[in-house]
């Protein structure tokens, strides 16, 4: 275990340590899940109509039924791109991980638009093999790449407090991954970021920029930040003793937004259906993308989604914890409305997979933060919530890496299903 700030710091992280996720407070306290797919209205900003079906079903009905006019989105593009082409330099900056889906926007935009897009970076916390050759896989097929490497100290202790208080070590990389890209376009001077999917939109939340090629800069914070951006973990580090003022002077500014705003942030997912799937095949084609080597991901069935990185799988891991929506419920509910498998496949494969824990790179997960397994348990089981989970049983805490409690979830998609089938 690797030691990340002092024994008297990280006394009182353990002993002081409070939710800051604003999500939590807004979450129903009873259970629904909707009749179409298997995601809960515990997804924060998901909304349920009347019919029960959540906002992702019905915006994935538009997509198919002509209800959005793809053709006239398509032209709005061309005419965004033209609007930013150049004769020299970058046209559009595209942040790329070197998976299926920014590999597919950047050749796109490449070989489709005629566009010279400058591909920006934010590593991963810990690249794995398949996901490092991934990324020069996709540099080596002709992109200008550019990534950015936060203070290794400093990022490692966001991200401790950011499990601790936020229950998701990951948020350091969010912020990265929304902000570096906006600084890039302003260092380069190139006023166009060409981001993915609005996830609100394609997984279930907020509905309200469903028709909008971006989310308000206001927004940002309260739908990608957890309302909690990296201001209020250095503000939380510097009253717990873990940031000195001389540390913050040092922290990266890639972490929030440039001061200046004249760039536009645009999804590519608002001009084109977005197929998971698709990118998939189009990466596999056109970049030298490969799936998992090692077979499906662990705590769901797919193979070739978020692979760049050790820790991802504890991202949704702690989103189980929090929410009861594990890796798998996340991919069944859209390869359902995508029309790739049905209802009853998606119920079957979330009450196989969904939770599995991600044990392939524990050890080295906890080394990263400084912790060990006994420690990573008992705030796993301070992020539980009453509302979803029970305490089946309880034992002496065993030097090895599983939990001390048996907890099982309250409500589950598979007990609902004679209900959804009946709607």
């Amino acid at each position: 275990m690797i030691p990340i700030w002092s024994p008297d710091v990280e006394m009182r992280v353990r002993a002081e340590a409070a939710p800051m996720d604003r999500q939590l407070a807004e979450a129903p306290k009873e259970i629904r899940f909707c009749t179409r797919c298997v995601v809960s209205n515990q997804r924060p900003r998901i909304v349920f109509d009347a019919e029960g079906v959540c906002s992702a079903c019905r915006y994935a009905e538009r997509k198919r039924d002509g209800r959005i006019d793809w053709e006239a989105r398509g032209k709005e593009l061309r005419a965004l791109l033209d609007r930013h082409r150049r004769s020299t330099g970058y046209d559009v900056i595209v942040p790329v991980s070197g998976g299926k889906d920014s590999a597919t926007i950047a050749h796109r935009l490449k070989h489709e638009f005629g566009m010279h897009p400058l591909c920006v970076t934010w590593a991963p916390f810990a690249y794995t093999e398949v996901g490092r050759a991934n990324f020069e896989a996709f540099v080596h097929c002709g992109f200008d790449t550019i990534v950015a490497h936060p203070d290794g100290l400093m990022h490692r202790r966001l991200a401790r407090l950011a499990l601790e208080y936020l229950g998701d070590a990951w948020q350091p990389f969010a912020y990265g991954q929304l902000n570096f890209a906006m600084h890039a376009a302003v260092r380069f001077g190139v006023p166009l970021v060409m981001f993915g999917e609005n996830g609100e939109a394609e997984y279930g939340g907020d509905p309200a920029a469903n028709d909008k090629p971006c989310w308000d800069r206001a927004d940002w914070d309260r739908v990608y930040l957890k309302g909690a951006g990296v201001d209020n973990l250095l503000d939380l580090g510097r009253a717990l003793g873990a940031f000195e003022q001389g540390d913050c002077r040092s922290l990266s500014a890639f972490y929030a937004a440039p001061a200046r705003a004249e760039t536009e942030f645009h999804w590519w997912a608002h001009y084109n259906r977005w197929h998971p799937q698709a990118n998939f095949y189009y990466a596999q084609a056109n970049t030298g993308f490969t799936a998992n080597p090692e077979g499906r991901s662990e705590g769901t069935y797919s193979k070739y989604a978020s692979l760049d990185d050790k820790h991802d799988g504890f991202h949704y891991y702690m989103a189980y914890i929090k929410f009861g929506i594990g890796r798998c419920t996340s991919d069944a509910a859209h390869e359902v409305r995508d029309s790739e498998i049905t209802r009853d496949e998606a119920v079957a494969l979330v009450k196989r997979f969904d939770g599995e824990f991600p044990k392939r790179h524990f050890k080295e997960f906890c080394e990263y933060l400084g912790i060990d397994a006994a420690h990573f348990w008992r705030i796993v089981d301070r992020w539980r919530r009453s509302e979803i989970w029970e305490l089946k049983a309880k034992w002496p805490l065993l030097p090895t890496d599983t939990a001390s409690h048996e907890w099982k979830l309250r409500r589950a998609v598979w007990h609902t299903e004679p209900e959804a089938r009946a709607a």
